[in-house]
C-alpha cells in the first residue's frame, strides 16, 4: 500500500536542528514529548541526538496517521512557527475568524500558539477530511 507523503523529512530534519526545542516532534504530532523536549532542552540533549536517526520513523508515523488533503502539513507548520503570532496559518487553514483573532491578539497572547503546537496535526486533518466526503 502507497501512502501519501503529509510530512517532508527535509522539514523535519530542519526542526532537529531546533530539536532542543521539541519543535521536530510537535510537527510529526508527539505534542507530550514535544513539551518534554521544550523543558529539557532535548532530554540533555541526548534525546536530540538520538532523534537523528529516529526522524524517517516519525515521518513514517505521521503519514500514516494524518490525512493528506490539500492544506499542506508542511506549509501550515512553517506559518505557525514562524509566524503563528499573526494568525496565518489559521488564514491558511481557511479559519478567516480566529486568524483575525490571532493577529489582533498575537495569537491570543501566545496562549492559541501553544495550543495548536499540540493540535495543528489534528486539526490539518480534520480539514483535510472534509475534501474526501
Amino acid at each position: 500500500m502507497q501512502l501519501t507523503d503529509t510530512h517532508s523529512k527535509l522539514l523535519g530534519y530542519l526542526l532537529w536542528l531546533f530539536g532542543f526545542t521539541g519543535s521536530h516532534r510537535f510537527y510529526y504530532g508527539k505534542p507530550i514529548t514535544g513539551t518534554l523536549w521544550f523543558f529539557t532542552f532535548g532530554l540533555f540533549l541526548i534525546g536530540w541526538l538520538v532523534d537523528l536517526f529516529l526522524i524517517p520513523g516519525m515521518d513514517d508515523e505521521a503519514d500514516q496517521r494524518f490525512i493528506p488533503g490539500p492544506i499542506d502539513y508542511s506549509v501550515a507548520w512553517l506559518l505557525l512557527t514562524f509566524l503563528g503570532l499573526f494568525g496565518l496559518h489559521r488564514f491558511y487553514q481557511g479559519k478567516i475568524i480566529s486568524g483575525l483573532i490571532y493577529l489582533l491578539t498575537l495569537g491570543l497572547f501566545g496562549f492559541g500558539i501553544l495550543y495548536d503546537f499540540w493540535t495543528l496535526n489534528q486539526q490539518i486533518s480534520e480539514k483535510n477530511s472534509l475534501f474526501r466526503r
